[in-house]
């Protein structure tokens, strides 16, 4: 499910140099005390300077049931070849657009689904981001070094076969107890990940911008007052 890149690429625009907190506000303002905030155990892979905006692309993976094969080590190739072909396959990722963030629902499983080279695959096709409710993310040092933004509850080393199975893309999906559609907008930093409606997505950025700007205009006036240099936070 693709959406007009232009509606996405003015979204994106009017989120960008807003906080996670401002868009809470911002969320609040709109009656949604309770939804967008993903639960604080999907954290960032490193910080600081990981603020994301983008818009979800959603995938859903499910346990493989196996069994798994007895084989020797190079039918065990070949089988994993076939694994990687047949069973946990990536078909989302065949329709990244620019300024896409991929929601992938991994069932809480302990698998490297992402790691250092096919994030960066993503990244060429304009990924900006990627989340998931478990661990989901391997190759951590190279990701790090590749600023390869990625939230996720922990790190995972395991490959995927006998482990996991895709089962669907351009869904509904759940992580940290929020309901993401493909299309909303995701914002991500330090603080960790809050998702809009794409619905109410322009009305949350009106008044997350006023209590930001609020917020601004306070914090520089107490930098004046303490002889601090003005940063990009306040300026």
């Amino acid at each position: 499910m693709d959406y007009d890149e232009k509606e996405n690429r003015i979204l994106i625009q009017m989120f960008e140099r807003l906080r996670t907190t401002d868009v809470r506000d911002g969320m609040d303002w709109m009656g949604y005390h309770h939804y967008g905030s993903v639960h604080h155990s999907i954290r960032p892979l490193f910080r600081p300077d990981t603020s994301i905006i983008g818009i979800a692309r959603t995938g859903r993976y499910v346990p493989y049931e196996g069994p798994v094969p007895m084989l020797t080590r190079d039918e065990y190739t070949s089988w994993v070849a076939m694994y990687y072909r047949e069973i946990c396959t990536d078909k989302w990722a065949e329709d990244i657009q620019e300024g896409d963030f991929i929601c992938l629902d991994i069932a809480g499983l302990d698998v490297g689904l992402l790691g250092s080279n096919n994030t960066l695959a993503c990244m060429k096709r304009g990924a900006v981001g990627f989340m998931t409710n478990g661990g989901g993310i391997r190759d951590t040092d190279e990701c790090v070094i590749q600023k390869v933004h990625v939230w996720s509850r922990f790190i995972s080393q395991p490959m995927d076969q006998a482990r996991i199975r895709y089962i669907e893309k351009d869904c509904p999906i759940g992580i940290g107890g929020v309901a993401i559609y493909p299309g909303d907008v995701v914002v991500a930093d330090g603080d960790g990940v809050i998702v809009v409606p794409r619905k109410v997505a322009r009305d949350v950025a009106k008044y997350a911008w006023q209590e930001a700007s609020a917020d601004k205009k306070a914090r520089r006036q107490l930098y004046l007052d303490l002889n601090m240099p003005l940063d990009d936070t306040v300026r």
